[in-house]
């Protein structure tokens, strides 16, 4: 980025910047140039090119920050990682809280690499967050809406953490509830029954590690998936173990989860805590258990948000949508 001029029009301001690299120019725009309207759009000013030049017209708080905006977002560009819409916005959001030096900071570090080959990175610095809760404690609490990678992410870390010998086994688990369904009925045994709850978890470490490794692991005892139920007696040693959808334990199961911690051990507990789906007047775990281990030494208790939502943009503005009608209530 070369060449910033700032010339005042009235009430609004005229800011321009020269891209030097024609690449990053061509990505920035984005497919029928949707990117630089999603920047239009969102801050309301107005943007227009003159060969590598970029002049950005509208109030000066909405300008500056369009500005700091670009400026990152061709950082990232550089680096050779993609911007979409839903890491636009977000860049934009830290820009207008004053964050903009924080958005270089997005998906600056390489956390795993799949068996295909695709890089695993944080896309926001709640999930940044949370990563680093998880490297610098022994037990950490992810707590968000759905979208926003905690098990996924808590799965690549495990993952790094048996090939780089931290760990001797990875341990995943849920509590088998039935999120407003009944499949009791289903034919089969105990383990075919509970199949269909731990199927996310399955997805996940699948991505990760691909179907062969897995199996391979599971025959050696490196990997297991199971229900919650079947973690009780047991000492987990020289393991990392993740809790999913922790917010469906009750009291007594996360007090039995998290005494089963062994020598060596690292655990972390992901849950969403607008999504409970125990019975009416039953307590969720989860929520207990960060009430009463809020400062306790080495737990970490990470929330992360709808901004940290990185599916599909609608699903962000749904969680939004929800976190605003619950707030209502």
């Amino acid at each position: 980025m070369e060449n910033e001029n700032i010339t005042f029009e009235s009430e609004n301001v005229t800011r321009t910047l020269e891209v030097s690299d024609s690449d990053s120019f061509i990505t920035l725009f984005g497919i029928n140039d949707e990117n630089i309207e999603l920047i239009k759009k969102e801050l309301g000013i107005k943007i227009f090119a003159h060969g590598s030049e970029l002049s950005l017209v509208g109030e000066k708080k909405s300008v500056d920050t369009a500005a700091d905006t670009i400026e990152r977002l061709l950082e990232i560009i550089k680096r050779g990682d993609a911007i979409d819409k839903t890491r636009i916005r977000y860049a934009i959001d830290l820009a207008s809280e004053g964050n903009a030096d924080r958005i270089s900071e997005i998906m600056r570090d390489v956390i795993a690499i799949t068996y295909r080959g695709r890089q695993v990175k944080c896309k926001t610095l709640g999930q940044k967050r949370y990563v680093d809760a998880i490297k610098q404690h022994t037990c950490t609490f992810g707590i968000g809406p759905a979208g926003t990678g905690k098990t996924y992410l808590a799965v690549a870390m495990a993952v790094v953490a048996l090939k780089n010998k931290d760990a001797e086994r990875i341990i995943l688990t849920r509590p088998a509830v039935e999120a407003g369904e009944k499949l009791g009925f289903l034919p089969g045994d105990l383990q075919q029954k509970v199949d269909p709850y731990l199927r996310p978890l399955y997805d996940a470490i699948n991505e990760m590690m691909g179907a062969e490794a897995y199996l391979r692991l599971v025959e050696r005892n490196a990997v297991e998936v199971a229900p919650l139920a079947y973690m009780r007696g047991r000492t987990l040693n020289d393991a990392f173990i993740i809790l999913d959808e922790a917010q469906n334990t009750t009291s007594e199961q996360m007090k039995m989860f998290l005494t089963r911690m062994g020598m060596n051990s690292k655990m972390v507990i992901t849950g969403d805590i607008t999504q409970i789906d125990l019975p009416a007047g039953k307590k969720s775990g989860l929520v207990e258990a960060v009430e009463v281990l809020r400062g306790v030494d080495d737990i970490a208790i990470v929330n992360l948000t709808h901004k940290d939502v990185v599916r599909h943009e609608l699903v962000q503005a749904i969680v939004k949508a929800y976190e605003k009608h619950y707030a209502r209530k």
